[in-house]
Protein backbone atom coordinates (compact mmCIF):
# COMPACT_ATOMS: atom_id res chain seq x y z
CA UNK A 1 0.00 0.00 0.00
CA UNK A 2 1.27 3.46 -0.73
CA UNK A 3 2.43 6.02 1.69
CA UNK A 4 0.13 9.19 1.72
CA UNK A 5 3.04 11.07 0.37
CA UNK A 6 3.55 8.39 -2.71
CA UNK A 7 0.37 9.27 -3.55
CA UNK A 8 0.47 12.94 -3.62
CA UNK A 9 0.33 15.00 -7.07
CA UNK A 10 0.51 18.73 -6.88
CA UNK A 11 -0.82 21.42 -9.48
CA UNK A 12 -0.07 25.29 -9.97
CA UNK A 13 -3.01 27.13 -11.37
CA UNK A 14 -0.68 29.72 -13.24
CA UNK A 15 -3.37 32.90 -13.83
CA UNK A 16 -3.75 36.42 -12.95
CA UNK A 17 -1.58 39.18 -14.32
CA UNK A 18 -0.26 40.86 -11.24
CA UNK A 19 -1.71 44.23 -12.58
CA UNK A 20 -0.12 46.02 -9.00
CA UNK A 21 3.13 45.12 -10.79
CA UNK A 22 2.48 47.08 -13.71
CA UNK A 23 4.36 47.74 -15.96
CA UNK A 24 6.48 45.27 -15.61
CA UNK A 25 3.77 42.10 -15.01
CA UNK A 26 1.65 42.32 -18.43
CA UNK A 27 -1.32 40.22 -19.89
CA UNK A 28 1.37 38.61 -22.07
CA UNK A 29 3.92 38.20 -19.41
CA UNK A 30 2.03 38.11 -16.16
CA UNK A 31 4.27 38.06 -12.66
CA UNK A 32 4.76 34.38 -12.15
CA UNK A 33 6.96 34.30 -15.46
CA UNK A 34 9.08 36.83 -14.38
CA UNK A 35 12.60 37.07 -12.01
CA UNK A 36 11.48 39.39 -9.32
CA UNK A 37 13.69 38.17 -6.53
CA UNK A 38 17.25 39.00 -7.91
CA UNK A 39 18.03 35.33 -8.56
CA UNK A 40 17.98 33.12 -11.77
CA UNK A 41 14.50 31.31 -11.63
CA UNK A 42 11.22 33.29 -12.07
CA UNK A 43 8.32 32.42 -9.71
CA UNK A 44 6.98 29.40 -11.41
CA UNK A 45 10.26 27.49 -12.18
CA UNK A 46 10.55 28.41 -7.99
CA UNK A 47 7.32 26.69 -7.28
CA UNK A 48 7.66 23.69 -9.86
CA UNK A 49 11.22 23.00 -8.42
CA UNK A 50 9.97 23.17 -4.77
CA UNK A 51 7.31 20.78 -5.16
CA UNK A 52 8.92 18.07 -7.76
CA UNK A 53 11.39 17.88 -5.16
CA UNK A 54 8.60 16.79 -2.86
CA UNK A 55 6.86 14.18 -4.59
CA UNK A 56 7.77 11.30 -6.93
CA UNK A 57 5.06 11.73 -9.46
CA UNK A 58 4.27 14.72 -12.07
CA UNK A 59 3.66 18.11 -11.21
CA UNK A 60 0.30 19.41 -12.97
CA UNK A 61 0.47 23.25 -14.36
CA UNK A 62 -3.01 25.09 -15.30
CA UNK A 63 -1.91 27.78 -17.34
CA UNK A 64 -3.84 30.03 -20.60
CA UNK A 65 -3.00 29.11 -23.90
CA UNK A 66 -1.69 32.61 -24.55
CA UNK A 67 1.47 31.37 -21.43
CA UNK A 68 1.78 27.76 -23.39
CA UNK A 69 4.99 28.27 -25.08
CA UNK A 70 6.86 30.82 -21.97
CA UNK A 71 5.72 27.64 -19.75
CA UNK A 72 7.17 25.13 -21.64
CA UNK A 73 10.47 27.11 -22.54
CA UNK A 74 11.26 27.65 -18.60
CA UNK A 75 9.91 24.28 -17.66
CA UNK A 76 10.95 21.83 -20.14
CA UNK A 77 10.48 18.83 -18.51
CA UNK A 78 6.61 18.76 -18.02
CA UNK A 79 4.83 16.74 -20.02
CA UNK A 80 2.18 17.71 -22.61
CA UNK A 81 -0.08 16.04 -20.98
CA UNK A 82 0.09 17.61 -17.92
CA UNK A 83 -0.01 21.12 -19.04
CA UNK A 84 -3.65 22.06 -19.22
CA UNK A 85 -4.32 24.97 -21.39
CA UNK A 86 -7.81 27.31 -20.39
CA UNK A 87 -8.57 28.62 -23.80
CA UNK A 88 -10.28 31.72 -21.44
CA UNK A 89 -10.08 32.43 -17.92
CA UNK A 90 -13.14 30.96 -15.89
CA UNK A 91 -12.04 31.12 -12.40
CA UNK A 92 -10.24 29.07 -9.87
CA UNK A 93 -13.02 25.83 -9.46
CA UNK A 94 -12.82 25.35 -13.16
CA UNK A 95 -9.27 25.12 -13.44
CA UNK A 96 -8.42 23.35 -10.54
CA UNK A 97 -11.20 21.29 -10.58
CA UNK A 98 -9.81 19.88 -13.84
CA UNK A 99 -6.46 19.42 -12.65
CA UNK A 100 -8.00 17.42 -10.17
CA UNK A 101 -10.51 15.42 -12.61
CA UNK A 102 -7.75 14.49 -14.78
CA UNK A 103 -5.67 13.29 -11.93
CA UNK A 104 -8.08 11.19 -10.22
CA UNK A 105 -8.75 9.22 -13.46
CA UNK A 106 -5.20 8.06 -13.59
CA UNK A 107 -5.35 7.62 -10.22
CA UNK A 108 -8.28 7.12 -7.76
CA UNK A 109 -6.40 7.21 -4.67
CA UNK A 110 -4.44 10.15 -5.52
CA UNK A 111 -4.20 12.88 -3.23
CA UNK A 112 -3.81 16.44 -4.93
CA UNK A 113 -2.09 19.95 -3.84
CA UNK A 114 -3.10 23.33 -5.04
CA UNK A 115 -0.19 25.57 -4.93
CA UNK A 116 -0.37 29.23 -6.73
CA UNK A 117 3.09 29.83 -9.12
CA UNK A 118 3.31 32.98 -7.58
CA UNK A 119 4.53 32.64 -4.10
CA UNK A 120 7.69 33.46 -2.62
CA UNK A 121 8.08 30.65 0.00
CA UNK A 122 11.90 29.98 2.68
CA UNK A 123 13.13 27.78 3.41
CA UNK A 124 12.31 24.63 1.35
CA UNK A 125 12.72 21.62 3.81
CA UNK A 126 10.09 23.40 5.92
CA UNK A 127 7.56 23.61 3.26
CA UNK A 128 8.08 20.12 2.26
CA UNK A 129 7.34 19.38 6.12
CA UNK A 130 4.39 21.36 6.47
CA UNK A 131 2.95 20.09 3.16
CA UNK A 132 3.56 16.61 4.14
CA UNK A 133 1.55 16.90 7.61
CA UNK A 134 -1.11 18.42 5.27
CA UNK A 135 -0.80 15.05 3.08
CA UNK A 136 -1.13 12.97 5.78
CA UNK A 137 -3.98 15.20 7.48
CA UNK A 138 -5.80 14.46 3.58
CA UNK A 139 -5.49 10.64 3.58
CA UNK A 140 -7.87 10.60 7.29
CA UNK A 141 -10.96 12.17 4.64
CA UNK A 142 -9.82 16.06 4.71
CA UNK A 143 -9.55 18.62 2.25
CA UNK A 144 -6.36 20.90 4.31
CA UNK A 145 -5.44 24.60 4.15
CA UNK A 146 -1.91 26.07 4.68
CA UNK A 147 -2.64 28.62 6.97
CA UNK A 148 -0.25 31.16 6.65
CA UNK A 149 0.70 33.16 10.18
CA UNK A 150 -0.06 36.78 9.78
CA UNK A 151 2.93 38.61 10.51
CA UNK A 152 0.48 42.00 10.21
CA UNK A 153 -3.34 42.72 10.36
CA UNK A 154 -3.51 42.63 7.13
CA UNK A 155 -6.70 43.62 4.65
CA UNK A 156 -5.09 41.54 1.52
CA UNK A 157 -6.13 38.48 2.19
CA UNK A 158 -8.69 36.29 3.91
CA UNK A 159 -8.73 34.58 6.93
CA UNK A 160 -9.22 31.02 8.25
CA UNK A 161 -10.24 30.39 11.72
CA UNK A 162 -9.06 27.39 13.37
CA UNK A 163 -9.21 26.43 17.45
CA UNK A 164 -9.79 22.68 17.57
CA UNK A 165 -6.47 19.98 17.37
CA UNK A 166 -7.49 17.08 15.35
CA UNK A 167 -4.92 15.06 17.44
CA UNK A 168 -2.69 13.03 14.59
CA UNK A 169 0.30 11.34 15.22
CA UNK A 170 1.33 12.29 11.56
CA UNK A 171 0.39 15.79 11.52
CA UNK A 172 0.60 17.00 14.85
CA UNK A 173 -0.22 20.90 14.24
CA UNK A 174 -3.34 19.97 11.77
CA UNK A 175 -6.47 21.43 13.35
CA UNK A 176 -10.32 21.43 12.32
CA UNK A 177 -11.65 24.49 10.28
CA UNK A 178 -14.41 26.77 12.08
CA UNK A 179 -14.82 28.91 9.24
CA UNK A 180 -13.31 30.53 6.24
CA UNK A 181 -13.62 34.73 6.22
CA UNK A 182 -13.49 37.04 3.38
CA UNK A 183 -11.11 39.69 3.49
CA UNK A 184 -11.67 42.23 6.64
CA UNK A 185 -11.65 45.67 7.43
CA UNK A 186 -8.12 46.92 9.17
CA UNK A 187 -10.58 46.79 12.99
CA UNK A 188 -11.85 43.37 12.44
CA UNK A 189 -8.02 42.37 10.91
CA UNK A 190 -6.54 43.65 14.51
CA UNK A 191 -8.93 41.40 16.14
CA UNK A 192 -8.17 38.04 14.69
CA UNK A 193 -4.81 38.82 15.40
CA UNK A 194 -5.29 39.27 19.01
CA UNK A 195 -7.64 36.46 19.41
CA UNK A 196 -4.77 34.08 17.95
CA UNK A 197 -7.67 31.64 15.72
CA UNK A 198 -6.84 33.06 12.56
CA UNK A 199 -4.39 32.52 9.79
CA UNK A 200 -3.94 33.68 6.26
CA UNK A 201 -5.56 31.72 3.68
CA UNK A 202 -3.06 31.53 1.07
CA UNK A 203 -5.18 29.33 -1.43
CA UNK A 204 -3.15 26.38 -0.60
CA UNK A 205 -5.31 23.34 -0.80
CA UNK A 206 -4.24 19.54 0.33
CA UNK A 207 -7.01 16.69 -0.41
CA UNK A 208 -8.09 13.21 -2.25
CA UNK A 209 -8.87 13.88 -5.29
CA UNK A 210 -12.06 11.93 -4.44
CA UNK A 211 -12.98 14.35 -1.92
CA UNK A 212 -12.79 17.11 -3.74
CA UNK A 213 -14.71 16.27 -6.72
CA UNK A 214 -17.06 14.33 -4.08
CA UNK A 215 -17.82 18.37 -2.88
CA UNK A 216 -17.79 20.16 -6.03
CA UNK A 217 -20.36 17.92 -7.26
CA UNK A 218 -23.05 18.63 -4.69
CA UNK A 219 -22.28 22.38 -5.16
CA UNK A 220 -21.52 23.04 -8.57
CA UNK A 221 -23.16 20.21 -10.21
CA UNK A 222 -22.80 21.88 -13.50
CA UNK A 223 -19.45 22.89 -13.30
CA UNK A 224 -18.41 18.94 -12.10
CA UNK A 225 -19.55 17.19 -14.55
CA UNK A 226 -17.93 19.57 -17.21
CA UNK A 227 -14.75 18.85 -15.91
CA UNK A 228 -15.60 15.49 -15.79
CA UNK A 229 -16.33 14.76 -19.23
CA UNK A 230 -13.10 16.51 -20.21
CA UNK A 231 -10.81 14.71 -17.93
CA UNK A 232 -12.03 11.57 -19.17
CA UNK A 233 -11.31 12.62 -22.66
CA UNK A 234 -7.67 13.84 -21.53
CA UNK A 235 -5.54 11.31 -22.58
CA UNK A 236 -7.33 10.28 -25.45
CA UNK A 237 -7.64 11.52 -29.27
CA UNK A 238 -10.77 13.62 -28.41
CA UNK A 239 -9.21 15.66 -25.88
CA UNK A 240 -9.14 19.25 -27.97
CA UNK A 241 -12.35 18.39 -29.47
CA UNK A 242 -13.96 17.55 -25.95
CA UNK A 243 -12.42 20.96 -23.99
CA UNK A 244 -13.07 23.42 -27.05
CA UNK A 245 -16.93 22.13 -26.97
CA UNK A 246 -17.16 22.44 -23.12
CA UNK A 247 -14.92 24.73 -21.75
CA UNK A 248 -16.80 27.44 -22.28
CA UNK A 249 -19.47 26.49 -20.48
CA UNK A 250 -18.13 26.12 -17.46
CA UNK A 251 -19.65 27.81 -14.84
CA UNK A 252 -17.76 31.02 -13.28
CA UNK A 253 -16.47 30.53 -9.48
CA UNK A 254 -13.64 30.46 -7.38
CA UNK A 255 -12.85 26.98 -5.58
CA UNK A 256 -13.30 29.03 -1.99
CA UNK A 257 -16.74 29.19 -2.87
CA UNK A 258 -17.68 26.11 -5.10
CA UNK A 259 -15.44 23.76 -2.37
CA UNK A 260 -13.37 25.14 0.59
CA UNK A 261 -16.49 27.08 2.29
CA UNK A 262 -19.42 24.78 2.15
CA UNK A 263 -17.15 21.91 2.88
CA UNK A 264 -15.97 23.72 6.11
CA UNK A 265 -19.69 24.48 7.16
CA UNK A 266 -19.47 20.58 7.18
CA UNK A 267 -16.86 19.81 9.10
CA UNK A 268 -14.64 18.18 6.45
CA UNK A 269 -12.21 21.12 6.31
CA UNK A 270 -8.64 20.87 8.16
CA UNK A 271 -5.80 23.87 8.82
CA UNK A 272 -1.85 22.96 9.24
CA UNK A 273 -0.02 26.52 10.08
CA UNK A 274 2.15 27.24 7.88
CA UNK A 275 5.75 27.79 9.51
CA UNK A 276 7.78 29.11 6.39
CA UNK A 277 7.93 32.22 5.38
CA UNK A 278 5.39 33.63 2.81
CA UNK A 279 5.02 36.32 0.32
CA UNK A 280 2.43 36.61 -2.40
CA UNK A 281 4.49 39.40 -3.97
CA UNK A 282 1.71 41.74 -4.36
CA UNK A 283 3.00 44.56 -5.08
CA UNK A 284 6.50 46.67 -5.61
CA UNK A 285 6.79 47.12 -2.14
CA UNK A 286 6.78 43.31 -1.84
CA UNK A 287 9.08 43.23 -4.19
CA UNK A 288 11.54 46.08 -2.44
CA UNK A 289 11.36 43.92 0.50
CA UNK A 290 12.18 40.95 -0.45
CA UNK A 291 15.16 42.22 -2.40
CA UNK A 292 16.49 44.75 0.06
CA UNK A 293 16.94 41.66 2.75
CA UNK A 294 19.38 40.27 1.15
CA UNK A 295 21.18 43.33 0.10
CA UNK A 296 22.97 46.50 2.58
CA UNK A 297 22.37 48.65 -0.30
CA UNK A 298 19.24 50.93 0.27
CA UNK A 299 18.52 50.87 -3.47
CA UNK A 300 17.82 47.63 -5.03
CA UNK A 301 18.33 47.07 -8.83
CA UNK A 302 16.54 44.34 -10.61
CA UNK A 303 17.90 44.07 -14.30
CA UNK A 304 21.04 46.23 -15.22
CA UNK A 305 22.80 47.56 -12.50
CA UNK A 306 25.04 49.63 -14.71
CA UNK A 307 22.54 51.72 -16.07
CA UNK A 308 21.66 53.10 -12.82
CA UNK A 309 22.79 56.30 -11.24
CA UNK A 310 21.86 56.28 -7.25
CA UNK A 311 22.93 58.98 -4.92
CA UNK A 312 21.82 58.58 -1.50
CA UNK A 313 18.40 57.18 -2.16
CA UNK A 314 16.73 54.26 -0.87
CA UNK A 315 13.84 51.54 -2.78
CA UNK A 316 13.68 49.67 -5.99
CA UNK A 317 14.78 50.50 -9.75
CA UNK A 318 13.59 48.30 -12.32
CA UNK A 319 15.86 48.11 -15.55
CA UNK A 320 14.34 47.05 -18.26
CA UNK A 321 16.15 49.56 -21.16
CA UNK A 322 19.01 50.81 -22.77
CA UNK A 323 18.29 54.38 -20.75
CA UNK A 324 20.36 55.76 -18.22
CA UNK A 325 17.95 56.16 -14.94
CA UNK A 326 19.57 58.73 -11.97
CA UNK A 327 17.79 58.81 -8.53
CA UNK A 328 19.08 61.45 -6.76
CA UNK A 329 18.01 61.58 -2.69
CA UNK A 330 14.66 59.96 -2.85
CA UNK A 331 13.39 57.46 0.13
CA UNK A 332 11.43 54.58 -0.82
CA UNK A 333 10.95 55.29 -4.89
CA UNK A 334 9.76 53.20 -7.21
CA UNK A 335 10.85 53.17 -10.51
CA UNK A 336 10.07 50.44 -13.11
CA UNK A 337 11.68 51.32 -16.45
CA UNK A 338 10.04 49.22 -20.06
CA UNK A 339 10.46 50.07 -23.69
CA UNK A 340 7.06 51.52 -23.99
CA UNK A 341 5.84 52.57 -19.69
CA UNK A 342 7.62 54.14 -17.17
CA UNK A 343 6.54 54.01 -13.54
CA UNK A 344 7.62 56.09 -11.08
CA UNK A 345 6.20 55.77 -7.36
CA UNK A 346 6.54 55.05 -3.37
CA UNK A 347 6.31 51.86 -1.43
CA UNK A 348 4.08 53.49 0.49
CA UNK A 349 1.64 54.12 -2.89
CA UNK A 350 2.70 50.68 -4.49
CA UNK A 351 -1.05 49.46 -3.83
CA UNK A 352 -2.16 51.61 -6.65
CA UNK A 353 -0.50 51.11 -9.03
CA UNK A 354 -3.60 49.00 -9.80
CA UNK A 355 -6.31 51.98 -10.01
CA UNK A 356 -3.51 52.80 -13.08
CA UNK A 357 -3.85 49.96 -15.10
CA UNK A 358 -8.16 50.44 -14.65
CA UNK A 359 -7.33 53.80 -16.19
CA UNK A 360 -5.65 52.56 -19.08
CA UNK A 361 -8.47 50.22 -19.79
CA UNK A 362 -11.30 53.04 -19.43
CA UNK A 363 -8.46 54.68 -22.32
CA UNK A 364 -8.85 51.79 -24.78
CA UNK A 365 -4.86 51.16 -24.34
CA UNK A 366 -4.89 47.72 -24.31
CA UNK A 367 -1.56 47.71 -26.06
CA UNK A 368 0.01 48.46 -22.45
CA UNK A 369 -1.82 46.20 -20.57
Amino acid sequence: MKTPIERFYPLIPAGGVGSRLWPLSRATAPKFLLNLTGGEESLLRSTYDRLTSLCNGPVMVVTGVAHANRVTQQLSELRASDLVLEPSPRDSAAAIGLACAIIFERDQDAIIGSFAADHVIEPVAEFHKVVTEAVNTAATGKIVTIGITPTEPSTAFGYIKATESLHLEDAPNAMSVDEFVEKPDAVTASQYLATGDYTWNAGMFVAPASLMLEHLKNNEPELYAGVTAIAKAWDTPERDEIMNNLWETLPKTAIDYAVAEPAAAAGAVAMVPGSFSWDDVGDFDAVARLNLEKTDDGLFVLGDEHQVLDQKSTGIVVSGTDRKIAVIGMDDVVVVDTPDALLVTTRAQAQKVKSTVAELKDQGLQELL
